[in-house]
């Protein structure tokens, strides 16, 4: 046995009807995790998991439930419903659920009035959240620490993207223009129409999904920052361009077509969605990965043998003044302020 091996848990993960939820799914599952999808169409979830050969119908180990992350109202209910019926407290939860819609003329809106992008990406997930901390402060996740068992601490795993990190290549792309929320003013009047981007400029979809990402990762620095002493940690990653996933059906058709022989051919950057899930799920079970403010990477170029290593966030991310001032914002747009 190795010198630090945890036992199997209970995981949360958003987003799971394709892609590298999906994937994250399968592997967890191959881990012996017991997983937990969120969706909002849960029959899809059970539907896209049967075709990988994943538990069907009514396994205690593979559970699907209703949860639409672009309506706080949704994320209420769903929470409150899994909540009363969980057996065991959480162990881990993955926010990956994202929607990318870079073609729109006009900005689409959530129930509550929000731009759609900034909604399903960032409150969505924010007040997700901040409504499962008591539940996962409460894991006890058994691990062997070589002479003896002990716990392994709980974690939050949210999927960031390159695009929102000026420290990458990916991030200083300038079209439509990089990942950057201004001054806040968006936040700061509301969000509602006719506001529809963070820093109260124009609307530009694209842009609108790489603040949305920008607020993930500035989410999980702060809530290091704020739960240093809790048992919970708190980690973001990018598991490499999967650029053949279903995140990007909503651009034109010769992107499509385009992005993943060049992600494969020139920048190297292209990982499958089976290798992305895997990550994710090392990132949830691996006791390696148990260091909390970190966003992974394993590089813009994948060699056979990548290693995980903590990836540099560019200030936009980092800067704890702007990510106190989003925090303290977002908590009074999820009506938690």
């Amino acid at each position: 046995m190795a010198s630090t091996q945890a036992a199997p848990g209970t995981v949360l993960i958003t987003g799971t009807t394709s892609g590298v939820g999906l994937y994250a799914t399968k592997a967890l599952v191959d881990l012996g995790w017991r997983v937990i999808t969120a969706n909002r169409d849960p029959l899809k979830a059970e539907h896209a998991a049967s075709k990988l050969a994943l538990p069907f119908g009514r396994s205690r180990q593979l559970k699907h439930i209703h949860m639409d992350l672009g309506d706080l109202e949704s994320v209420r209910y769903s929470t409150k419903e899994l909540l009363a019926t969980l057996e065991n407290p959480l162990d881990a939860l993955v926010c990956n659920a994202a929607v990318y819609l870079p073609r729109l003329k006009k900005p689409q809106r959530s129930p509550q009035g929000y731009e759609i992008s900034m909604a399903t990406n960032h409150f969505g997930h924010f007040l997700l959240i901040q409504l499962l901390l008591d539940n996962l402060r409460k894991s006890r996740r058994p691990v062997w620490q070589g002479t003896s068992w002990g716990f392994e601490s709980p974690r939050v795993v949210i999927l960031g993207t390159v695009t929102a990190n000026y420290k990458e290549l990916g991030g200083k792309i300038p079209i439509p223009a990089p990942a950057d929320l201004g001054n806040l003013s968006g936040f700061e009047e509301g969000f509602l129409s006719p506001i529809c981007m963070a820093s109260g400029k124009r609307f530009k979809p694209g842009k609108a999904y790489k603040d949305s990402k920008l607020c993930n990762m500035i989410t999980t620095q702060e809530l290091h920052r704020r739960y240093k002493d809790s048992p919970i940690l708190f980690s973001s990653l990018y598991p490499g361009c999967v650029a053949n996933t279903k995140l990007f059906r909503n651009t034109p058709k010769i992107f499509q077509i385009l992005f993943p022989w060049f992600q494969k051919l020139i920048t190297g950057g292209f990982v499958s969605q089976s290798l992305a899930g895997k990550r994710v799920a090392q990132v949830v079970a691996d006791p390696e990965f148990a260091l909390s403010g970190v966003h992974w990477s394993w590089g813009n170029r994948q060699s056979k043998t990548p290693r995980p290593f903590s990836q540099e966030l560019s200030e936009r991310a980092t800067d704890q003044l702007t990510a106190r001032r989003v925090w303290e914002l977002s908590m009074k747009l999820v009506g938690l302020n």
